[in-house]
């Protein structure tokens, strides 16, 4: 066992290898130290490996945040099993910490349990500064304290023997050591590596090898445990890719071709993605001087007949709104991405929460309907994609597609999709335009009609976001009006007629029904599956479609007890100061909306603490509330 730094670590005792179902490892640090980079090397190899993978990056709020600082936690966290991984976990296994500071951090969020293993790297032992060194001697004793299994080692010294400047390298030398620790196969850290690097020569691929090797080896010869994860079953193929990735692949597989946006996290990742590749199929990235103009561009482009998509997160999605009226009003097919962040205003730019559903319903001015999509899964990330380019030229609308930092930034393996013709636009019609066919000629039972494409000869219409006629016509007659919003509105009606009703985890009746809606998929189904399996009548349900919402709803609710939502947004407790008293109580958004929809009298239990959900906690409120009647509390 390694205790206490010394110059010259012992060799480990030898150790026998643990076969594990899941194993959680996290690895901080502060910024810029790459250990994000480690981590996904880490993931990628395991997912290469065979294992199921869910990673989850570690981001400060601020852009630097002082070093060594609470606060300033930067990292990533990966969770490997040996079946499909759908989300981050509970609490980590083993921790890779650069610092001890920025573990405070994270034990205030609950990442860590009593036996979590931190290997922690400890040169400020012997630092320069007398309070640098009280305040490592006063941490590594308050972590031993509550429980953890804190090991000292001399990273950066072993570092030093691969290369001068141990901060651009430690990251390299640790994923070595989780590659000897968790078992991983050593040929593919190197290729991992080698792939990693290769834009930046040869001389920097050897020395990033060479720092993994030494990693290896230090881990081999100085810690005494080892781990084995066996690989999930798997018959086909899979990619690995994070939420933002799998958005951009989605892109190009609809056959879109145009890309505008302005950069904003935690969205800005899917347009560096896309200027490595889209020039390669044909399309084209647009960089926007602000949100405004990013999706003035995507509607022009739309509007001359190849329908494009612009990316954002809340704060852009604000800057949006008037134009995104526009699309509604005139009815130009369009494509919106929204990442979702904390909120208001700026709020979390690095933290996950579902706060916009509201806002994307009904923050544009007047009755503005459009499709609303929420991704679950990094897969469906992919896919949702070529569904809102297909919902959006049908319908002539916009649709936009909701996924979040924690869909965004996380890496998982999925079935490699097989790309069919089918999912592309087929080529602009530029023949003659029937002239008995009017700019927007209306079926009054589905409210779509033909679209006339710029270039069609006989085509010509006036586009305005004036309130007009089915000739185009600008007209404040309250007929005109009238018809145009029933138009507008029974295009939700006629897609929604097309839905089947969501598909209950779980029994189709039972105590309790647990409706989620995004990345909360795979907390929410974890937590339950574990409720079940103590013999309680739980299921679970989860929505993609918000707008119009998928069909047989009220009659699922009616099989159960109860009925709750799952969010990440923000709702009141039931027992909060005059909450009670006052009849006020505010539930988080997909209840609201689903209370509105079915008249049901649904809960909801919710948290902004900018984390992704953990199946713990949730299994924990499931199980308060059956035990209580179902009353609501706080987060």
């Amino acid at each position: 066992m390694v205790g206490n730094v010394s110059d010259a670590p012992a060799p480990a005792e030898t150790s026998s290898v643990v076969r594990l179902q899941e194993h959680i490892i996290e690895i901080v640090s502060d910024s810029g130290e790459g250990a994000q980079k480690a981590g996904q090397a880490y993931g990628a190899i395991s997912a290469k490996m065979g294992n199921g993978v869910w990673t989850v990056e570690i981001i400060p709020a601020e852009i630097k945040p002082p070093a060594r600082s609470r606060a300033g936690a930067s990292g990533i966290r990966v969770r490997v099993g040996a079946r499909e991984i759908t989300n981050m976990g509970d609490e980590a296994d083993l921790v890779l910490a650069l610092n001890e500071q920025v573990l405070y951090g994270r034990i205030e969020q609950g990442a860590y349990k009593p036996g979590t293993v931190v290997l922690l790297e400890s040169k400020w032992a012997h630092d320069g500064l007398a309070e640098v060194r009280e305040a490592y001697a006063k941490a590594v004793a308050e972590f031993r304290a509550l429980g953890l299994d804190v090991r000292e080692l001399p990273l950066e010294q072993a570092c030093l023997e691969v290369t001068p400047d141990p901060r651009v390298g430690k990251n390299m030398f640790v994923l070595g050591m989780l590659c000897r620790l968790c078992n991983r196969d050593m040929q593919r850290a190197r290729d991992e590596v080698s792939f990693m690097f290769k834009r930046k020569g040869d001389e920097v691929v050897a020395r990033n090898v060479a720092l993994v090797e030494a990693g290896y080896e230090f881990a081999k010869h100085n810690l005494d445990m080892e781990f084995e994860i066996p690989p999930a079953p798997r018959d086909h193929q899979v990619v690995v890719m994070n939420g933002n990735q799998a958005a951009g692949l989605g892109i190009m597989a609809s056959g879109m071709e145009m890309v505008a946006m302005y950069p904003i996290t935690p969205a800005t990742s899917v347009s560096h993605y896309l200027a490595g590749a889209f020039q390669k199929v044909g399309g084209c990235v647009h960089q926007a001087e602000d949100e405004i103009a990013a999706v003035g561009f995507a509607i022009g482009a739309s509007y001359a007949g190849k329908t494009a998509c612009t990316i954002t997160s809340g704060p852009g999605l604000a800057l949006k709104t008037e134009f995104l009226a526009l699309a509604v009003m005139a009815e130009v097919p369009l494509v919106v991405v929204l990442v979702q962040r904390g909120g208001p205003s700026t709020g979390l730019p690095t933290k996950v929460e579902q706060g916009d559903l509201l806002a994307v319903l009904y923050g544009q001015p007047g009755d503005a309907p459009k499709i609303v999509l929420a991704a679950s899964t990094i897969e469906e990330c992919f896919h949702m994609m070529v569904t809102a380019r297909k919902l959006a030229e049908a319908f002539r609308t916009p649709v936009i597609v909701l996924t979040d930092a924690n869909l965004a930034t996380g890496v998982q393996p999925f079935r490699r999709p097989e790309v069919h013709a089918e999912w592309m636009a087929a080529p602009l019609d530029q023949s003659p335009w029937d002239p008995e066919i009017t700019a927007y000629d209306w079926n009054e039972t589905t409210g779509l009609s033909p679209r006339p494409i710029p270039g069609q000869r006989g085509g010509q219409y006036v586009l305005t976001g004036l309130a007009h006629t089915r000739f185009a016509k600008v007209a404040y007659d309250p007929h005109a009006n009238q018809t145009g919003c029933d138009m507008r509105s029974r295009k939700l009606a006629a897609l929604a007629s097309t839905l089947k009703p969501p598909q209950v985890n779980g029994e189709p009746e039972g105590e309790l029904l647990v409706v989620g809606w995004g990345s909360t998929r795979g907390a929410i189904e974890e937590a339950v599956d574990r409720v079940r399996a103590d013999g309680h009548q739980v299921s679970s349900l989860h929505l993609r479609f918000l707008s119009p919402m998928e069909p047989g709803l009220a009659e699922i609710f009616a099989r159960f007890e109860k009925v709750m939502t799952i969010e990440i947004n923000y709702s009141d407790a039931a027992d909060a100061p005059l909450v009670g008293t006052s009849g006020q109580r505010r539930l988080a958004q997909l209840a609201t909306l689903l209370r509105a929809q079915t008249l049901v009298d649904i809960d909801s239990w919710s948290n902004v603490f900018g984390q992704p959900l953990q199946p713990g906690p949730i299994h924990d409120e499931i199980v308060r509330r059956l035990q209580h009647g179902g009353d609501a509390c706080s987060a």
